[in-house]
């Protein structure tokens, strides 16, 4: 709270007052987490940006949100606002929480600013308390820009009352206590993870820490042992594949334990998904699963998770069901950027694999005829900064948010997500849910990750074709993989073609780039396509 206090009240030396855009442009660390407070408890407007972005990237944010200052991490991310600074609208200087300074430049050091802070506090008579409450609930917060897979990022305007609704719904679905630990290293830029392990957390008096990089969280969950963990669906995948992996390779009786472990854990889950304990010959047997097998794989993540929460993309319902057999519910949910951004989520008593969850409090959800999500509630953004086309696009007439994305009900409240409304395909009048197929190319052995595209077709309209990334010692075919999806999903829904790739384009915010992937195949199928019909 006192370095908040120092850092607001440093900002307020350099001029920045309520409404002025502040952008922190840095990966996830302690300084990141001051910043955020001190500016919105100053009633500035911070601007996240991802350290991954390139200068050009970086100046169109900046600019189109009129940042004033940047707060950098280091000389990397601060030498890319050096070559843009020149010709950005408004940018007066940066903050280098590494504590470089130039004057020339007008470089502040992070720890410049907090003592300038102190100076301000005593001089003025600052409280960060009294300055925290001046902010009313309508007031602007943050605007994220949405990683865009085409033109421009938009940026999304969200409010106090926006975030606030969310930390408040997502609090009674989902128990958060102060003797939580979180394992932070989904970027605090993106709403998810800033919403969650950061702003929730954070109310509950929970503990955070932050992980190395992406490359360490298998060694820091060991570390921190943590209780919860926010991740999104590629971490449980690759830990799923890593245990099947050393599976694969112990001598034959561990084997056997293991998938015997499994069988009973798949059992026990239809209880513990509704948050009873198995009992009888069952209960027995799954004391003996968890001893045996289950208690060296929570022992990998820490030994006290209490779950894990998973967003920003589909979680398969195979390893959603592995991970709730060793009793660690993984709780999906679904929401966006422009919704703060939960819409939907599991609850740890009351899960059900394959779907999204239910509606959080506050927040309506309604089906169009078509299939897209709608959305309305407090959670709700106020719309794309200095974008009035963009946004009255997104609203239709009685106010609800138009998502993109398409789902069903089901059952007792629950949502199954389908996918991007626009990338649902039409085969010769047929529907075809990408997910689906995504889904069962990934039990496929040999196959590390699949994204389902559509691919023009002259009788057919479009036709699915699956990019596939191989496992490091698979040699599969085009054809292994048309083959394994026979007689498991219907004719027209089985890939006609197949690209493998060896490493996925995907945004900031670590979804796959699908634009993208229809212009590889473009590039790749529309030649071999006109070869073969010549030489017919």
């Amino acid at each position: 709270n006192k370095l908040v206090g120092q850092f607001a009240a440093g900002l307020a030396h350099l001029g920045i007052q309520p409404g002025d855009k502040v952008a922190i442009q840095s990966t996830n660390c302690p300084r990141w987490a001051i910043s955020d407070y001190a500016i919105a408890c100053l009633g500035a407007v911070s601007v996240t940006v991802y350290p991954t972005l390139i200068p050009s990237q970086i100046k169109y944010i900046l600019d189109d949100s009129d940042t004033v200052y940047v707060i950098t991490e280091n000389k990397e991310q601060t030498d890319k606002i050096l070559s843009i600074i020149d010709e950005s609208n408004g940018l007066k200087g940066i903050i280098a929480m590494d504590d470089q300074s130039d004057s020339s430049s007008n470089i502040f050091s992070f720890s410049e600013i907090l003592e300038k802070g102190d100076e301000y506090i005593s001089e003025n008579g600052f409280n960060l308390n009294e300055s925290a409450k001046t902010a009313k609930p309508e007031d602007l917060l943050t605007i994220i820009y949405t990683s865009g897979t085409t033109g421009n990022p938009k940026g999304v305007m969200l409010t106090h009352k926006n975030l606030a609704s969310n930390v408040l719904a997502i609090s009674k679905a989902v128990e958060i206590r102060a003797i939580e630990v979180f394992l932070s290293f989904l970027p605090l830029s993106h709403v998810f993870e800033r919403m969650s392990g950061h702003y929730t957390g954070f109310s509950k008096g929970g503990t955070t820490y932050y992980a190395e990089s992406v490359d360490t969280v298998a060694d820091n969950m060991i570390e921190v042992k943590p209780t919860v963990v926010i991740a999104v669906p590629r971490l449980y995948e690759k830990i799923h594949a890593k245990v099947l992996d050393k599976v694969s390779g112990d001598p034959p009786i561990r084997q056997k334990i293991f998938w015997w472990a499994i069988k009973v854990g798949k059992k026990a889950a239809k209880y513990l998904t509704r948050g009873q304990e198995p009992s009888g010959l069952l209960g027995l047997q799954f004391k003996i699963a968890d001893k045996l097998v289950f208690s060296k794989l929570k022992d990998k993540v820490g030994g006290r998770l209490r779950c894990f929460i998973s967003g920003g993309a589909p979680l398969s319902e195979g390893v959603g069901k592995f991970f709730a057999s060793a009793n660690i519910p993984i709780l999906e949910g679904y929401g966006l950027t422009e919704t703060s951004p939960v819409i939907t989520c599991n609850r740890e008593d009351l899960y059900k694999f394959g779907t999204v969850g239910k509606p959080i409090e506050g927040v309506e959800v309604k089906i169009a005829e078509d299939g897209e999500v709608l959305c309305r509630g407090d959670n709700v953004m106020i719309g794309y900064y200095k974008n009035p086309e963009a946004t009255k696009e997104v609203f239709d007439d009685d106010g609800w948010f138009k998502t993109g994305d398409s789902a069903v009900w089901l059952k007792n409240g629950y949502i199954r997500f389908l996918g991007r409304y626009k990338d649902m395909l039409k085969v010769g009048g047929e529907n075809v849910d990408p997910m689906e197929v995504e889904g069962l190319l990934l039990q496929f052995e040999g196959v590390q990750q699949v994204a389902v595209v559509s691919f023009p077709d002259p009788r057919l309209t479009e036709v699915p074709l699956a990019f596939v990334q191989r496992k490091p010692e698979s040699n599969m075919s085009e054809d292994d993989v048309i083959e394994y999806c026979r007689g498991k999903v219907a004719t027209f829904k089985i890939p006609k073609y197949v690209i493998f790739i060896d490493e996925f384009p995907m945004t900031a915010s670590g979804k796959i780039r699908k634009v993208e992937l229809r212009e590889i195949a473009a590039n790749v199928l529309t030649a071999q396509i006109a070869q073969a019909e010549t030489m017919n």
